[in-house]
């Protein structure tokens, strides 16, 4: 067994639990932070199945953007009974 294949066992484990947590974490602000980290762990597999240009655009689309959007629309929603 290679330092290559224990990396990809670990990673993907790594996926596989941040996955997980992401569909059933009760809160949803650490349901968008499960999910970031998710994103993450796959640019790092994207690096390793030497696909640059895949984690580049998962790096800026997936972690940046979609996680900025999921974080300022919750922080725009209102609170239950919460009034303006």
């Amino acid at each position: 067994m290679t330092m290559y294949d224990i990396i990809s066992m670990v990673l993907s484990a790594l996926l596989l639990i941040m996955a997980f947590l992401a569909v059933s974490s009760k809160h949803t602000m650490k349901s968008v932070v499960f999910l970031s980290v998710l994103s993450m762990l796959s640019v790092v597999s994207f690096v390793l199945l030497q696909a640059p240009d895949v984690a580049i655009t998962e790096a800026v689309v997936g972690s940046g953007l979609v996680t900025a959007l999921f974080i300022f629309s919750l922080l725009s929603m209102k609170k239950k009974g919460e009034t303006k």
